[in-house]
């Protein structure tokens, strides 16, 4: 993975332009995986957890072609 991996207390905006802050990187106690925690900055401010390689991915062109960021979460600077 080329790009720098989220870090607690970043803000980071998903594809769709909702903002997200970084809680934590978890570690799956089963499998180990590594997980982005990540809480709403909008709304009810709803906590949600996603693998990193699935937060760090790229945004699928055949179900949103119209999108213009190029990764599914992108660091807000």
């Amino acid at each position: 993975m080329d790009r720098e991996l989220p870090r607690q207390d970043e803000i980071w905006r998903h594809f769709k332009n909702k903002l997200y802050r970084i809680v934590a990187i978890a570690q799956h106690t089963e499998t180990g995986e590594q997980l982005v925690v990540y809480q709403a900055m909008y709304g009810d401010g709803g906590t949600y957890a996603r693998p990193l390689d699935m937060f760090m991915s790229e945004v699928d062109r055949d179900k949103y072609p119209e999108v213009e960021q190029e990764y599914r979460f992108v660091r807000v600077e």
